[in-house]
């Protein structure tokens, strides 16, 4: 972000702190792609590779912060709660999968066509 040839640029290039909407918009991105990868890992039923990236994930929050004592555990707190609410909503939209589908299947079986 505080590039020194930004300096030599035209425009908004040349400013070397990001806007506030520059901010946010990189931040969007950035909890999308992560939302969606972690739905795709919760989905998966495989249990040891959830409980892998959930040690990852909180290890690597905190590592590299130099956060302190307290810090951490409300960092660590808060990313526990995330990736629970996340689990449920992961088992909920595959309970919910599930079940369309079954209803699928019976109206098919119903109808005469499975």
């Amino acid at each position: 972000m505080l590039i020194m040839d930004r300096d030599c640029k035209r425009g908004g290039e040349r400013f070397a702190i990001p806007t506030q909407g520059e901010v946010q918009g990189k931040l969007i991105v950035l909890e999308v792609v992560a939302i969606t990868c972690l739905r795709e890992v919760l989905a998966s039923k495989n249990a040891f590779a959830v409980a892998a990236l959930k040690k990852k994930v909180l290890r690597a929050m905190c590592a590299p912060f130099g956060l302190s004592s307290e810090d951490e555990t409300c960092v660590l707190e808060y990313a526990c709660e995330f990736f629970e609410e996340a689990s449920k909503k992961a088992g909920r939209q595959t309970a919910t999968k599930v079940a369309a589908k079954s209803a699928g299947t019976a109206r098919s079986k119903a109808s005469g066509h499975g």
